[in-house]
This record gives C-alpha cells, sequence and structure tokens, in this order.
C-alpha cells in the first residue's frame, strides 16, 4: 500500500503466531489488489476505464464500499468525494511545484460523486476522464478486515497497524493497554501524544505524508474537491471512532473542512486530537468516549 505497515498479534507459538499474520496480510493484499486504482485489472480501474461508457455490474463487496462513499459525502456536506482523486494527476510532490489555474479547472469539472449514476447494483461515470478511488477509506476497511480475520481465528492480542490506521484486537496478555504515539506533524521522530488502547479504531490524517513546500508555503496531498488545492487549517487530526475505516473517513473530512472541523468533530461525539497550523492543540473527552484518555504531558 505504499506505505509503512505493522502487524501485532499474541500466539502460543511462533508457527501459529506465522500463520495468524500470514492470513491477515494475505486478506490486506487481496483488498489491494481487488480496488487499488494503481493497478490496471482492478475493479476501480475498470470502473474507471469505462467512464462515458455503459454501466458496470457490481459485487456485494463493492457495492457495500460504494454506499459507504455515498454516507461519507451525505456526512460530509460533499467535501468527502471518492470522485476528487482525479485532482492529484495536477499535482507534482516531488517536483515541488504547483499547477496551473486552468489545468485545476479541467480537473475540478471531472470531480461530483453526485453525478455519478448507480441503480441495481450497477455503476457508471457519465464523463470521459471522470475515476473513483478508495484511497480515503481502503487502507482502514484493509485494517478492520484483516483484524476481524484474526478474530474469527482466536487472536485476543493484537492491533493491525496501515499507514496509522490501526484496529486494535485486545490489550497486551497481561491486560495493560498498548501505548500508542502519535507522530508530531512538525518535529520528526518525535510523539505529540501517547494514547493507550485496550481495543477500538484510531486513524491519523496530516498534512506531512506527500507535501512540498514552496516560497514559505505547504502544499499537501489532502486536496479540496471544490477547488483542487490543498487544505491549509490543520497540521494532523486523530480519531478514535467505532471502526477504521469511520475513524479515517472522520480524519479525512475534518481535515478538508479547515475552519469548520471542530464543529463537525463535536457533533460525531467521538475522541479527537487535533493540530491547528500554528501548533495549536485541541481534544476533546466526550462522555461516550471508545478509547482511553489521551496522555498529553508530552506535547
Amino acid at each position: 500500500m505504499a506505505s509503512v505497515c505493522e502487524l501485532v498479534v499474541c500466539a502460543p507459538d511462533e508457527s501459529t503466531a506465522d500463520y495468524f499474520a500470514r492470513a491477515a496480510v494475505a486478506e490486506v493484499r487481496r483488498i489491494e489488489a481487488k480496488f487499488s486504482r494503481y493497478k490496471p485489472d482492478t475493479v476501480v480501474s475498470r470502473i474507471n476505464a469505462n467512464a462515458g461508457g455503459a454501466p458496470l455490474d457490481c459485487d456485494e463487496e463493492t457495492w457495500a464500499l460504494l454506499d459507504r462513499a455515498a454516507d461519507l459525502y451525505r456526512l460530509s456536506g460533499g467535501v468527502f468525494d471518492i470522485t476528487a482523486g482525479v485532482l492529484g494527476q495536477a499535482w507534482d510532490f516531488k517536483a515541488k511545484k504547483c499547477p496551473a489555474a486552468d489545468e485545476l479547472t479541467q480537473l475540478v469539472a471531472l470531480v461530483g460523486w453526485d453525478r455519478v449514476e448507480r441503480d441495481k447494483r450497477t455503476i457508471r461515470l457519465p464523463q470521459v476522464g471522470m475515476q473513483l478511488d478508495f484511497g480515503g477509506f481502503g487502507k482502514e476497511y484493509s485494517a478492520d478486515r484483516a483484524a476481524s480475520l484474526l478474530q474469527e481465528l482466536g487472536v485476543e492480542h493484537g492491533y493491525v497497524n496501515l499507514a496509522g490506521d490501526m484496529h486494535f484486537v485486545g490489550p497486551k496478555p497481561d491486560g495493560m493497554p498498548w501505548i500508542i504515539g502519535i507522530r508530531h506533524p512538525r518535529k520528526e521522530n518525535s510523539l505529540l501524544a501517547t494514547i493507550p488502547m485496550h481495543t477500538g479504531w484510531l486513524a491519523t490524517s496530516g498534512d506531512y505524508e506527500h507535501f512540498f513546500e514552496l516560497d514559505g508555503e505547504r502544499f499537501c496531498h489532502i486536496l479540496r474537491p471544490d477547488t483542487g488545492l490543498p487544505v491549509k487549517h490543520w497540521q494532523s487530526i486523530s480519531v478514535i471512532a467505532p471502526d477504521t475505516a469511520t475513524a479515517g473517513a472522520i480524519c479525512t473530512i475534518s481535515m478538508l473542512k479547515e475552519s469548520a472541523a471542530l464543529d463537525f468533530l463535536k457533533t460525531t461525539g467521538l475522541k479527537y486530537l487535533a493540530v491547528e497550523r500554528q501548533g495549536e492543540l485541541f481534544y476533546s473527552q466526550p462522555e461516550q468516549s471508545l478509547g482511553e484518555e489521551i496522555d498529553h504531558a508530552n506535547i
């Protein structure tokens, strides 16, 4: 998945642990092979290649993910849009170059989940050049599926971590929580905070994974679907949610909502840790939280 991933499982012996791990890794690879837009023979690539053509049939799993995308589009007020991945074509983070305004305008015209045609398990992208991209919740969905498989196999202690999107199967064997560090978005190899987790789901989104700086301004990979421009208001946002896919989506939606993020996060009732662009920290401890208290003594 073009990122650092980690799997921790506790088992009575090495061979059993290896069996658990191989099963979980195989499930993650299955999902990537099915839904990546970077591989030519995936479901998503076939849908994208058929843009402007006839409707294509969807299997149950694909349809469920499309339903999730529709729900997140509505929940976010339209800022979480899986047709917005096409905007990445305009940005070259290696060359540290901003696209021309007319190039962005042409790509923004291809964005719009509300234009996607779905009916009776079929999907059609109405305009040539439109694309779907499950990147906004694909890794998180993979983490949830891998963790669910581990639980079905009898694993009671461990976690799945796909690029910081984490699903905790259970605490350490002694009952103690896993102490998870939240990366400081501006200080390399430093932690912003630590969060003890027994079980649950944690995800983080930030402007520090894929970015470049030009003339003192930071341009990150999280792009607004209405303008094609990078978000700027938050350095990072971490969320604990009912599942990893939801946690990741809420993080991304919050980043995209920029100055309106805190109001949105409060409506979710979820626990969050957010760092504003000037470094100010915001966090919530709602009465019905899913995780543990945030230890921010080291912030």
